[in-house]
């Protein structure tokens, strides 16, 4: 084959591979926005929370099942029978759907408050029991009273037995690699005297990769590392030690690099 004949042929290729995912695309935001849509009815109207997580479970394990991303929960056995704190890396806006699907009914999330003022989603998330904290701002008086009042708020919760989800990067960044992590997680966890159970998550970068609105199919995994327990000390440092501790398991089993140094 020529040079141009080649170059010709590649031009194609790659026009019919975009359509494609163009295509793919459409399909998969057509499927996610009505069964979304059906399922925030009917939570809507659903009696009792455990029923609501149930549903919205069974939902997100469809929409990923027929969006070509299937989701394996590795080491499962590792979550705790009694109330916990599941602590994940964060890549991808996949990744609460990929979290619901995966987990058991008993887990509620904790979300940035933004998220609280979205007319389909806040509905959502408020009927399935999700805890909405407000964003560290350290130059708003403010927002440091808010924060505060979340941390109170998350830490109650966890003493009355409520198990709880937080992604403590807060964010994601558009390179793969793992930023720093916020404390909230393991101040509710310690203070509760509650294990923290760091989770890998792998393929939500490649299924939905950042700054972009084009799905991809991929093969998605979560795993669950060994639960972690705050060691007494003073001065708060039981707090960062767990939170250093979760934080360098995910690290090793993730094998990307660490941003919070970038």
């Amino acid at each position: 084959m020529t040079e141009p004949m080649k170059s010709l042929h590649d031009a194609r290729r790659a026009s019919q591979i975009s359509v494609l995912r163009v295509l793919y695309g459409a399909y998969v935001w057509t499927l996610f926005f009505v069964l979304a849509l059906a399922t925030t009815l009917a939570v809507a109207i659903l009696p009792g929370i455990e029923r609501r997580r149930r549903l919205a479970r069974a939902t997100a394990r469809a929409v990923l099942r027929l969006a070509g991303m299937p989701v394996v929960l590795k080491s499962q056995e590792r979550i705790p029978a009694g109330q916990c704190v599941i602590v994940a890396n964060h890549a991808s806006y996949l990744d609460g759907v990929v979290m619901t699907a995966a987990l058991p009914p008993r887990f509620g999330f904790v979300i940035k408050r933004e998220m609280s003022r979205m007319p389909l989603a806040g509905v959502l998330l408020k009927r399935l029991g999700s805890q909405f904290v407000a964003r560290a701002n350290p130059n708003s008086g403010t927002g440091l009273a808010q924060g505060a009042a979340d941390a109170r708020r998350m830490v109650r919760n966890a003493v009355n037995g409520h198990s709880l989800v937080f992604f403590p990067e807060g964010t994601f960044s558009p390179i793969p690699g793992l930023l720093k992590f916020h404390t909230g997680a393991f101040v509710t966890a310690a203070r509760s005297g509650c294990p923290v159970v760091p989770a890998v998550l792998r393929g939500t970068r490649t299924a939905l990769p950042p700054k972009t609105i084009w799905p991809r199919p991929s093969r998605i995994e979560v795993e669950i590392l060994p639960p972690l327990y705050a060691v007494t000390e003073t001065n708060g440092h039981a707090t960062m030690g767990l939170r250093d501790r979760a934080r360098n398991a995910i690290l090793l089993e993730l094998g990307e690099p660490d941003l919070s140094t970038a």
